[in-house]
C-alpha cells in the first residue's frame, strides 16, 4: 500500500491503527531512516500520516509524529486537532509530546516503549504533568512486539554495516 492509499482508510480499533503505523515504520526505513510510522484518525479514518524523516529532509523535527500532525492539520484546515487518536510505533519523545500537546490531540497509542527517550511511560511521564492546558489519554502496548522487532532488526542492520565498512577500510597510520 503506498502512502496515498492511506488517507481515509477506516480505523475501528488499536490494532488497526498500528498495523498502519507499521507500514509507514516500513517506509522510514526502506529510506534509511530510523523506522517509526504515525497515523493521525479523526472519526475512524486516517487524516494524517507520517514516517519518520529527519535524514532524509534535513530537520531534525520530522519525527514521525509531527509529520502526521502537520499533515492532518493541513488536510483539515486548522491546526487543533481535538477528538483525534495519534498512532505510533515508538513511544514519543518530549518535542512530539509537546506538539501532541499544542495540536489538542486527545489520545495516543503507542506500540514500544523507548527506555531513553520515551516521555509517555519511561522517562517520564509527560501528559501527566499538572502545568499543561490540554490531558492526553495515552495507551501503550499494542503490537509492542512487532514495533520493536522492527527497530531492532534496524540497528542490527545498522550496527552490521558499520562493521563491515570498518573491515573494508584500509589501515590507518
Amino acid at each position: 500500500m503506498t502512502i496515498d492509499a492511506l488517507y481515509g482508510c477506516e480505523v475501528l480499533d488499536d490494532d488497526a491503527g498500528m498495523a498502519y503505523a507499521l507500514q509507514l515504520a516500513e517506509i522510514a526505513a526502506a529510506n534509511g531512516e530510523v523506522p517509526v510510522g504515525a497515523v493521525l484518525v479523526s472519526d475512524n479514518r486516517i487524516i494524517g500520516v507520517g514516517a519518520n524523516a529527519p535524514i532524509s529532509t534535513l530537520d531534525p523535527t520530522a519525527h514521525a509524529e509531527i509529520v502526521a500532525i502537520r499533515d492532518a492539520a493541513k488536510r483539515i484546515g486548522n491546526y487543533r486537532l481535538s477528538g483525534t487518536t495519534l498512532y505510533v510505533t515508538v513511544e514519543p519523545c518530549s518535542m512530539c509530546s509537546g506538539a501532541i500537546v499544542h495540536s489538542r490531540v486527545a489520545r495516543v497509542v503507542y506500540g514500544t516503549t523507548e527506555p531513553k527517550a520515551g516521555v509517555v511511560d519511561s522517562a517520564e511521564r509527560f501528559f501527566e504533568k499538572p502545568w499543561l492546558n490540554w490531558k492526553v489519554d495515552t495507551h501503550g502496548g499494542v503490537q509492542a512486539e512487532t514495533c520493536s522487532a522492527i527497530m531492532t532488526a534496524f540497528f542490527a542492520e545498522r550496527r552490521a554495516g558499520k562493521k563491515r565498512l570498518k573491515k573494508a577500510s584500509p589501515p590507518q597510520d
